[in-house]
């Protein structure tokens, strides 16, 4: 086990939040405290613990005072269990997962879904091919269904259609949730929704009352109408599940999914230059700030690892970025799955501009900057020295694929 202290995100949030349930048992005991003299008062019984004969010993070896006894990892937060054994009904999402995962939206989904299901409900996620995700319990799945096959991956929308009517001869689920997305759930849920020959509640934002509420006239205007069967939801529908854990019980389809004679050929990818993605549709992002000294390095690194490149608003005055590549308030809002922040300190305007991004990973040499408490992972380093060490990560990567695949 490595002896590197690693942060908790969520228990950190967890101590912040009071009206968190767990708020209390992540609060650290307090032993000392000022007195209103300015003299520190302590209390001689909270310093110990009960020993195997229910009898309370002095802690002596200077844990529970901070002495020199190596510091523990971060907490584990363990979360409630929530559990539907004979659900009355179902409520089934089927998100985008691109790159495997669950993104943002889809956990939003699985949010407003938790709504509908209620106490008696489940959720039923459906998910096409193999994927990455290992979180299913606590992003609010009760019920995991995976519809594996090759005739299922890639740009397949007519077979997916077959497998999600299979899905609902089988289940009945009395909603089907989408993401209104460009990533395939907006086109997947209008091909399901003709073939089932109902209308969908497109590009919904919130549910309230038995009523869909969506976006019309190009954003400008709001929709309302009874809650209907097959909900289009857009981005930011519900606050996604983040204070129970749920079962993700695997089940399967009693009967196989018929073929369809796909009208569709599926190429592949097109290879695309990263510096030609628009930040505002960039996946990737590999952005520089004040703290890049060897700007050479970072296009390198920008390049071996395919990201699209990025800068903070310093490094755009200085001159070492274009006018179009920087992110935050005061120039693109970003919604990279993947967000590299080099030598980036993390002002106001940036860190708003970087809100919706799912993982953030911070290279600086402060450890007690903005951008390194907003980061998932952070690296205290000399940036030349990381840029280098991932250059030579990667190239050690490719050269082993190529050995491989010989």
């Amino acid at each position: 086990m490595s002896d590197i202290i690693r942060r908790d995100p969520r228990a950190e949030w967890i101590a912040r939040n009071r009206l968190h349930p767990l708020h209390a048992a992540m609060q650290p005991a307090q032993h000392s405290w000022m007195g209103p003299n300015g003299l520190i008062r302590k209390n001689p019984h909270g310093i110990g613990f009960i020993g195997p004969n229910g009898i309370k010993r002095i802690d002596r070896s200077g844990a529970q005072q901070g002495g020199a006894t190596k510091r523990s990892a971060a907490v584990e937060v363990q979360l409630p269990l929530h559990q539907v054994a004979a659900p009355a009904f179902y409520i089934s999402v089927v998100p985008d997962m691109v790159g495997g995962r669950l993104s943002s939206h889809d956990r939003d989904l699985l949010g407003l879904a938790h709504q509908l299901a209620g106490k008696d409900g489940a959720v039923l996620a459906v998910v096409f091919g193999e994927h990455k995700e290992n979180a299913f319990a606590t992003a609010g799945v009760d019920r995991l269904l995976v519809l594996e096959g090759d005739e299922f991956s890639g740009y397949a929308p007519e077979q997916r259609v077959q497998g999600l009517r299979a899905v609902d001869n089988q289940f009945s689920p009395r909603h089907w949730l989408l993401p209104d997305s460009r990533s395939g759930g907006g086109e997947l849920g209008r091909r399901f929704a003709a073939a089932l020959g109902e209308r969908p509640a497109t590009r919904v934002w919130q549910v309230k009352d038995q009523e869909c509420i969506g976006r019309a006239g190009a954003g400008l205007q709001d929709l309302a109408r009874p809650v209907a069967r097959l909900i289009l939801a857009a981005a930011e529908c519900a606050e996604p599940v983040s204070e129970t854990r749920h079962e993700a019980l695997p089940v399967e389809l009693s009967t196989a999914v018929a073929r369809s004679l796909s009208r569709i050929e599926d190429l592949g990818a097109v290879a695309v230059d990263p510096a030609a993605i628009p930040m505002a549709e960039a996946e990737f992002i590999f952005s520089g700030g004040n703290g890049v000294k060897d700007w050479g390095l970072f296009h390198r690194t920008a390049e071996a690892l395919g990201a699209t490149e990025g800068a903070s608003r310093v490094a755009v005055d200085d001159g070492f970025m274009a006018r179009d590549r920087q992110v935050g308030a005061s120039g693109t809002w970003v919604t990279a799955r993947v967000y590299v922040a080099v030598g980036i300190s993390g002002a106001i305007q940036h860190l708003q501009g970087i809100g919706a991004c799912d993982k953030v990973v911070a290279i600086n040499l402060d450890p007690g900057c903005d951008m390194i408490k907003r980061a998932d992972l952070s690296v205290i380093g000399e940036s030349a020295e990381i840029l280098q060490a991932l250059i030579d990560a990667v190239e050690a990567y490719r050269n082993e694929a190529k050995r491989d695949a010989a």
